[in-house]
């Protein structure tokens, strides 16, 4: 039996908040169409668990009767996106995007694994931290969600998660052309580095994408999951995004590593007219230091000893070594 009288008191002392903070297991069913929070788990809920602690997780295994196997991948933070079905359970882990601002203003994104698990009852959702998708879902963000309808409840989940590659791949864009415009005023560290933040990004994206692919060709084939007829379509839109976005992402990649290239023959080359410049000055001010040296030598034998030749001679010739060296560059 999964219900006993002890835990149903536990479940509601937990799906209370608490200084307006809510647990971290909630559990949600659609009520008159919208997605609801609800205070006891019933028949074709979705159970939303969020970084469980060690007691949650010992729930989970004993109370719901989950895979201690599925609980503790859905909570891997190195787990790769991937389906697997053990008796009457089915657990998807599939990789969601995630953006997040640093201290100093960098933006970065990344991919973190979120496990679902489908069991007779239920479908769970377990995760380390709320996801975006999960945030939206829970405000009624993604429309005609219903957990009772197990795989179009997953689909659905697998499609916001490929919108929200895309969606984050196209902010990739639009900051990357944003710094490329303003390396093109300055060169600035913060601007090289917030470029090399974006190609790692994409590094992540475009694993995770071709794992979660890979995934939902699993989940098409209709060996692990259940599939119905009016599912064929949701399941065909979820891969073309998912392959939309892995084109994208390659795009993207290509297209940064490009520029990060350009950008490294560009600083080289400024760093060349530096130089020149730096060596065009060192010899004019030296023609100076060597003529007054020359000229200060105590000695009767120098042609034309007074002080205003010396100084003309001077001048004459470091104007004729600018003009030459000046020539030389442009040529």
């Amino acid at each position: 039996m999964l219900f006993k009288l002890p835990l149903k008191f536990r479940r509601k002392e937990r799906s209370r908040s608490f200084c307006g903070v809510l647990a971290m297991i909630n559990f949600y069913s659609t009520v008159n169409g919208t997605i609801t929070q609800i205070e006891e788990p019933t028949a074709g809920c979705w159970i939303s668990v969020v970084d469980p602690t060690m007691q949650e997780v010992k729930e989970l295994i004993e109370d719901y009767g989950l895979d201690s196997g599925f609980v503790k991948s859905a909570i891997d933070e190195e787990e790769s996106s991937r389906i697997e079905r053990e008796d009457d359970q089915t657990l998807v882990i599939i990789d969601t995007p995630v953006s997040t601002m640093d201290e100093d203003n960098t933006r970065n994104f990344y991919t973190q694994p979120m496990g679902i698990i489908i069991t007779e009852q239920y479908v769970f959702t377990v995760s380390l931290k709320e996801t975006q998708v999960i945030k939206e879902a829970m405000r009624g963000g993604i429309r005609n969600l219903r957990p009772d309808f197990k795989t179009r409840f997953v689909l659905q989940l697998l499609l916001r998660i490929a919108a929200l590659f895309l969606t984050y791949l196209k902010q990739i864009d639009k900051i990357s052309s944003a710094a490329e415009q303003q390396l093109h005023d300055a060169m600035k560290n913060e601007l090289l580095m917030q470029l090399l933040a974006l190609e790692k990004s994409l590094v992540y994206f475009s694993t995770s994408l071709k794992a979660n692919e890979a995934t939902i060709e699993k989940i098409n084939r209709g060996r692990v999951i259940k599939l119905y007829d009016e599912d064929q379509d949701l399941l065909e839109d979820v891969l073309i995004e998912m392959k939309q976005a892995i084109e994208m992402s390659s795009i993207y990649t290509g297209i940064l590593s490009s520029m990060m290239d350009g950008f490294s023959s560009i600083i080289s080359n400024n760093l060349n007219i530096v130089m020149w410049r730096l060596t065009i000055m060192t010899v004019i001010l030296e023609i100076p230091n060597i003529m007054f040296a020359f000229y200060g030598i105590n000695t009767v034998d120098l042609p034309m000893p007074y002080t205003w030749f010396a100084i003309t001679l001077t001048l004459f010739l470091t104007g004729i070594t600018a003009f030459v060296l000046m020539k030389w560059k442009r040529k």
